[in-house]
């Protein structure tokens, strides 16, 4: 007798949440675990294709695409508000929407803040937190990377905005898939490819400015985020990919002086750490997930 192979399928939905049309993809049991994945610039939940089906087979996982990015809408910047604050409103909107109150959340660049100001709202909310080359500390962002983006943030002139431009090209985008991997070969370009379509679009590059600046409010939320840490003690996974230069391992290191619980794996990887060292990294998020959650 054979046994046939557990395949999850993964939906693809659309919710209006007050006027705004948010995407995301979800796949599992509607009554397991649920795990939230937030992801950052310049992608969308299209980075999580992968491993979504691979940790459905027991939880239930939500993956949105934030305002702006991937399926979700891209309102005028008249009549929308392309910050942190207000993008993670509307990843609450949607929790509320889907009826989730408790969640673990892998965050990952943009995704780190917009799950900050979800934690700082509602404190008891996350179950587990997994972290991937996201920054709750100010170590790791004082390099050359940063160096034009802090201009940005001191002098929001148009001077300061137009030199960022560079980091919404095709160049630059195939840059942070590429970069610091130990093995390039497994990096498909499909990924910057799809990107670059969404950043292109006609618009797409004044909402990314605007997000840049908008990061600059981050640091300053640092040490509630440390202090939330410190207090709720949430069982941690760190994966991170210690050749990124965006944010390099030095960010990774500090959440151990404030997690008591927290697994810590540094990668031979860049920024993208899911499409190098997905056969490595995605067996340690599914067994955390486990033994965390139940």
């Amino acid at each position: 007798m054979t046994t046939t192979p557990f395949v999850p399928v993964v939906q693809y939905k659309t919710e209006d949440l007050d006027g705004f049309q948010m995407f995301y993809r979800e796949a599992g049991p509607a009554d397991g675990p649920v795990v939230l994945l937030l992801h950052g610039f310049p992608t969308s939940s299209h980075m999580f294709r992968n491993l979504i089906p691979f940790l459905a087979d027991r939880f239930r996982v939500i993956a949105p695409d934030l305002p702006g990015y991937g399926h979700s809408a891209a309102a005028d910047r008249a009549e929308f508000s392309y910050t942190f604050d207000n993008g993670a409103t509307y990843v609450q909107k949607l929790l509320t929407k889907l009826g989730v109150t408790k969640y673990a959340v892998n965050v990952f660049d943009y995704g780190a803040p917009t799950a900050w100001r979800l934690a700082l709202a509602n404190p008891d909310a996350i179950t587990a937190l997994i972290v991937q080359n996201g920054n709750a500390y100010d170590e790791g962002l004082d390099n050359d990377f940063w160096a034009p983006i802090k201009r940005y943030w001191a002098d929001n002139s148009q001077e300061n905005r137009d030199a960022l431009r560079g980091l919404l090209t095709l160049d630059t985008t195939k840059f942070q898939y590429t970069d610091g991997m130990a093995h390039p070969s497994h990096i498909s370009p499909d990924n910057w490819t799809t990107d670059q379509a969404l950043l292109d679009r006609p618009g797409n590059d004044e909402i990314q400015l605007d997000y840049f600046l908008d990061y600059g409010t981050n640091p300053a939320l640092y040490p509630r985020v440390q202090e939330w840490l410190r207090t709720t003690q949430p069982p941690t996974l760190i994966v991170w990919g210690a050749n990124d230069v965006i944010f390099p391992a030095e960010g990774a290191h500090p959440y151990k002086r404030d997690l008591k619980d927290v697994e810590f794996h540094l990668f031979d990887s860049g920024h993208f750490l899911l499409e190098d060292r997905a056969d490595e990294v995605f067996p340690l998020i599914h067994d955390f997930l486990t033994r965390k959650l139940g």
